[in-house]
């Protein structure tokens, strides 16, 4: 493997330490997961490379190796699978909830476990009707006795259906202010709690993105994540500092597969490889790749330092995933009529980009956001909030 001037060593030997697994694991079972079924396999085998805990810290049994590492492992699993990236990073957002909002207590019950692959958190959000716009939310949680009963519906939520310990955010007032929505953790076999059928998507085929049913869930108030009225804060914080990294990580791992196959493509066609037309879609390609990815290590890496970055956030899931986007759409009309194929690999990572361009906010949220620092800066930043500079230390799986 080549140097990579945009990580550290110890980056490049967890990253060729993931090529591997990979390459030798996820590779051979690509076909497969394009049935649609939901892969369990394959996600306890990552989770239990302890990868799910990579910015969880060593004393709750964590990797404590910071945004790059995530990047890395997110960015090499999604290069041979969009679907087992994307299962990867929606675990590992499940962790920014429990390391931002959690007491000491719920991080001693709850971290271990995620380190240790044997518990999967997810996050629940986003409902049929609200969509993005998280205030208008109509899942509800009201107070009974020294505890809470939570109603409502969560669609698209990552890793729905093998998720352990579901972080659900609900109206905790029938009022629509920002101080209205609190969260909870809420165990996958708790009375109540429902999945509905899972049925394959468009794109990122094996990976459970589904909806998750609350039928007068019992909590008791220790399941409460933050304050009362922290709701938003833990959503938002939770998107911002780990969603659109994790997200802009898979776009890389679809845009460098996406480069790879093109070029094997045009070099197997010496007549094609000819045409200057061609020739310049894929230096497009690759020239959008090399942006991509200075504009998405750049944000992990002053994350980990623990400067004020939301903006580069922002910024670089945006940049990847309309770069990951354009890219595959070159890659098919250069394969011409052999891209239309269905299973082909062009073919798979067209659909995949799609997938990746909603969640934790389409590019015209970014972009909206991204204006409105521009037009009012200094707005308040959850990377300044939750600064926590990465300790130097070997990067160990």
């Amino acid at each position: 493997m080549s140097h990579d001037p945009l990580v550290t060593d110890a980056h490049q030997d967890l990253r060729q330490l993931v090529r591997t697994f990979a390459d030798t694991e996820i590779a051979p079972e690509v076909t497969r997961l394009e049935t649609g079924e939901i892969e369990r396999e394959l996600v306890t085998a990552m989770a239990r490379q302890g990868w799910i805990g990579v910015t969880i810290p060593t004393q709750h049994g964590g990797m404590g190796a910071g945004h790059e590492a995530r990047t890395v492992i997110i960015e090499e699993i999604s290069r041979r699978s969009a679907a087992m990236g994307a299962a990867v990073q929606a675990s590992i957002l499940g962790v920014a909830k429990i390391l931002h909002f959690g007491t000491p207590e719920q991080q001693q019950t709850w971290l271990p476990q995620i380190a240790g692959g044997t518990l999967l958190p997810t996050i629940a959000v986003t409902e049929a009707e609200s969509g993005g716009h998280v205030l208008g939310m109509e899942s509800t949680g009201r107070r009974k006795g020294r505890g809470w009963v939570l109603t409502g519906r969560k669609v698209f939520v990552g890793n729905s259906h093998l998720g352990h310990l579901h972080g659900v955010v609900v109206r905790t007032s029938s009022d629509r202010g920002s101080r209205n929505l609190t969260a909870f953790l809420v165990e996958h076999d708790r009375k109540g709690v429902h999945l509905t059928p899972h049925t394959p998507r468009h794109g990122l085929r094996g990976f459970s993105f589904g909806e998750l049913v609350l039928d007068h869930v019992r909590i008791p108030d220790d399941h409460r994540i933050g304050d009362i009225g922290d709701g938003l804060d833990v959503a938002y914080s939770s998107s911002v500092l780990y969603g659109r990294l994790n997200l802009a990580a898979v776009a890389l791992g679809i845009h460098r597969a996406a480069l790879d196959q093109t070029t094997a493509h045009v070099a197997s066609r010496p007549r094609i490889a000819r045409e200057g037309v061609v020739r310049a879609r894929v230096g497009e390609i690759d020239a959008l790749l090399r942006v991509a990815r200075l504009a998405v290590y750049h944000a992990a890496r002053r994350l980990d330092l623990g400067q004020p970055c939301d903006m580069d956030l922002i910024a670089a899931k945006y940049q990847a995933v309309t770069a990951a986007l354009r890219a595959t759409a070159l890659g098919m009309r250069t394969h011409g009529a052999a891209g239309l194929l269905t299973g082909t690999p062009m073919e798979r990572y067209h659909r995949d980009a799609q997938c990746v361009e909603p969640p934790a906010g389409t590019s015209d949220i970014q972009l909206h956001r991204l204006a409105e620092e521009a037009l009012t800066p200094g707005r308040p930043q959850w990377s300044r909030q939750f600064a926590r500079p990465q300790p130097t230390q070997p990067i160990t799986a």
